[in-house]
Formats: C-alpha cells, sequence, structure tokens
C-alpha cells in the first residue's frame, strides 16, 4: 500500500507541529511546511518528517513548494496570524486587516490553488482549513457570547472569511473524492495568542488530525471542533 502524503503549513511549532506530529503517528508521510528553514528542519527532524520550505504570502515559494510535490493526500492549511492585542474595531488599522488577511485568507487560497493538482491526484484527499470559533458569526450575534467579547477585527473577520472559502472549495469539489472542511482547535496555549489559552496545542490538532483522515462518507463543507459540528 502506498504511503498517504500530508502537508502541514505553519507546522514548525503550536498547533501545526502536533497536527504534523499525530499526521506522522498514523503512517503519513508528512510535509513540514515552514517559512524558516532552520526551525522547518528542526521541526521535521524531530518528527521523523520532510521539510518543505513554503512562505504562503510568497507565489515563488509556494510555486517552488508545489513543484515537489506530484501526489497529495492531505492539506492542513494551519499558518496564520493573530495581530491584534485587544484592540477595539473603531481603532483597528485597515493595514493590520490587509496583513491579517494575506495570511489567513489569501495565503489559504494561494497555496490550496498551487497543490490542488496533486491533490486531484490522489485516490482520495482532504483539504483542513484551520478556522476559529472567534470566526462564527453565531456566537459574535450572541451579545452574551464570550467570543462576542473579544471583537478582535482583524483576525476574527479573516477567519469568517475563511469559513467562505472553503465552503467555496467544497462545492467546487463535490462530485470528487477530495472532502474540505474547517477543523476548529479551540483556544490554545500558543506564540499566537502568548501562550494564554487553557488548551493544549496537542488538544487544538484533534479536529484537524480527524478531518484530514475523514472515511470516504465523512463530511464535506462543514465546520468542526472535536465535539462535533461548530455553527458558521
Amino acid at each position: 500500500m502506498t504511503t498517504k502524503t500530508a502537508l502541514v503549513t505553519g507546522a514548525n511549532k503550536g498547533i501545526g507541529l502536533e497536527i504534523a506530529r499525530e499526521l506522522r503517528a498514523l503512517g503519513l508521510h508528512v510535509l513540514v511546511g515552514a517559512r524558516d528553514p532552520l526551525r522547518g528542519k528542526e521541526a521535521a527532524e524531530a518528527l521523523g518528517a520532510d521539510f518543505l520550505q513554503l512562505d504562503v504570502t510568497d507565489p515563488d515559494s509556494i510555486a517552488a513548494a508545489a513543484a515537489q510535490v506530484e501526489v497529495l493526500d492531505v492539506l492542513v492549511n494551519n499558518a496564520g496570524v493573530l495581530l491584534e492585542r485587544g484592540a477595539l474595531p473603531s481603532v483597528t488599522p485597515v493595514q493590520m486587516l490587509r496583513d491579517a488577511y494575506e495570511v489567513n485568507v489569501f495565503g489559504v487560497v494561494a497555496v490550496t490553488n498551487a497543490f490542488l493538482p496533486a491533490l486531484r491526484r490522489a485516490e482520495t484527499a482532504r483539504i483542513v482549513n484551520l478556522g476559529s470559533g472567534l470566526g462564527s458569526l453565531h456566537f459574535a450575534a450572541d451579545p452574551a457570547h464570550v467570543y462576542a467579547q473579544n471583537p478582535l477585527l482583524a483576525y476574527n473577520s479573516s477567519k469568517s472569511a475563511l469559513s467562505a472559502v472553503t465552503l467555496a472549495y467544497a462545492n467546487e469539489l463535490r462530485g470528487t473524492s477530495i472532502k474540505v472542511n474547517v477543523a476548529d482547535p479551540g483556544y490554545c496555549a500558543t506564540d499566537l495568542n502568548f501562550h494564554s489559552g487553557p488548551r493544549t496545542p496537542s488538544q487544538g490538532a484533534i479536529a484537524a488530525v480527524r478531518l484530514a483522515t475523514l472515511p470516504a462518507d465523512g463530511p464535506t463543507g462543514g465546520f468542526f471542533d472535536e465535539d462535533g459540528s461548530v455553527p458558521w
């Protein structure tokens, strides 16, 4: 049986590293996607994986990475940024939104498009986008919900946009063997939030790993955490 290959972006630390670790433990050939060659290679070596230099904001880097992968069974778009530090929407610089979308939205689209030919060559393939409950419009519309009390304009709206992007790909690929879903890792302690979250990166990886290894009758076009569906 041919070993399946998985690419995890931003996999040199945090939740991405744990996703890569879990997929490697399941027997997949894992590509650790990272901007920094030193950190990426160190992470890959520790996991028994391979390093793939990949900056999701650099078209040349994305193209060079995609050219090295003939067949891809799993793509986990994990790389992301949170740039606000408690700023209210009314004082959030527009440039901050541009910078957040460059990684959290445009980077996902660019990477997905570049690797889609390799994903189509797989017998079955899975695309998992790392979202956030902070991007749920359902939660944001409830003033009493804790997420509504954290109006991080750039981050939250970029994750909402990522959900729309996910649905667009899921609908385009619905007639194929490629499934596309959003994973909500929950509030995990990572560099992204100065390790303030109550959950571990390992816990945050659960939903993504589950979606990356869905059976043939698994869902597509959904938003899930480890307990089940999350409202859009």
